[in-house]
C-alpha cells in the first residue's frame, strides 16, 4: 500500500495535470465531449489546480495534519458523488466517451479518496 504522504502526492498530480489540461485545452474537451460550452472546463480545471496546490501542500508538511487528509478526502468523495450524477443527468448531452471519460476520473478519484482514508486511519494511533 502506498504511504499516506505518496499518496497526496499522487492525487496532486493528477489532479493538477487535469485541472491544466482542462483549463488549457478546453476546446478539446469539448470536442470529445460532443459539447459546445468550453466555459465549464477551464472552470473545473482551475479549480483542479487550486485543488491540487492544497493537496501538495497538505501531503509536503511534516507532520502531516490529518485533518487536512480528512478534508481532501471529503472533497474527493464529492467529486464521485457529483460525477455519478453528471452521468445519469447528463446522458444523451454528452457524448458516449465523454460519459466513460467521467467514470473513469471518477474511479480514480475514489481510489485516491479510499488511500487517503487508510493512510489517515493508519496513521492514527491506538486505532
Amino acid at each position: 500500500m502506498l504511504s499516506l504522504r505518496t499518496t497526496l502526492l499522487v492525487n496532486a498530480i493528477s489532479s493538477g495535470a487535469t485541472g491544466l489540461f482542462l483549463a488549457l485545452f478546453p476546446t478539446i474537451t469539448t470536442g470529445v465531449f460532443g459539447v459546445s460550452e468550453s466555459i465549464y472546463f477551464v472552470e473545473t480545471g482551475i479549480f483542479l489546480v487550486l485543488f491540487a496546490a492544497y493537496v501538495l501542500f497538505v501531503g509536503t508538511r511534516n507532520p502531516i495534519r490529518l485533518r487536512s487528509v480528512m478534508l481532501i478526502t471529503t472533497l474527493d468523495i464529492s467529486w464521485v458523488v457529483a460525477s455519478i450524477a453528471a452521468v445519469f443527468l447528463l446522458s444523451g448531452i454528452v457524448s458516449t466517451i465523454g460519459i466513460v471519460l467521467i467514470i473513469a476520473v471518477a474511479a480514480w478519484v475514489a481510489l485516491m479518496a479510499l488511500l487517503q482514508f487508510k493512510g489517515t486511519y493508519a496513521a492514527k494511533p491506538g486505532m
